[in-house]
């Protein structure tokens, strides 16, 4: 049975996910991103641009889904999570996760309004390993 734990470490080891929002149609919309610069718990926190198509969708349907995979020689292992996803503005989390690096993306820095934070809220999730899957709630988790 995958635990909490598992699902954590699993997603730091990686460089990408993938998260899913919903379009003003309702149809679903995937994109690649940097894998969360912080997760606590259930909360995966990821930086992006205020101005993005996926930040505005969010914003209207916080609908979300996150997906990340590890794809080895003989072994393909991959967890999707959904729940919501928060558009954060607030000073002290964009500075909490904020790395050097990314006024490549934000040039006026930490305090760019461009420059924002997804906050995603996992409330289930499926498990795929060895061409077995499982179903599991995160409050079932250890």
């Amino acid at each position: 049975m995958i635990t909490g734990e598992y699902i954590t470490a699993f997603i730091k080891k990686q460089k990408t996910v993938f998260i899913g929002s919903v379009d003003e149609d309702g149809f679903p919309n995937i994109k690649a991103m940097f894998t969360p610069r912080k997760i606590e718990g259930n909360c995966f926190y990821f930086s992006t641009n205020t101005s993005s198509l996926r930040t505005k969708q969010f914003m209207e349907n916080p609908r979300a889904s996150v997906y990340v995979y590890k794809r080895g020689r003989f072994k393909y292992e991959g967890i999707m999570l959904t729940g919501t996803m928060e558009v954060l503005q607030e000073a002290g989390i964009k500075r909490e996760i904020w790395c050097t690096g990314d006024t490549m993306y934000y040039k006026q820095g930490v305090d760019d309004p461009d420059y924002c934070v997804l906050k995603f809220t996992a409330v289930k999730g499926r498990y795929y390993c060895d061409l077995k899957s499982e179903s599991f709630n995160m409050e079932d988790l250890e």
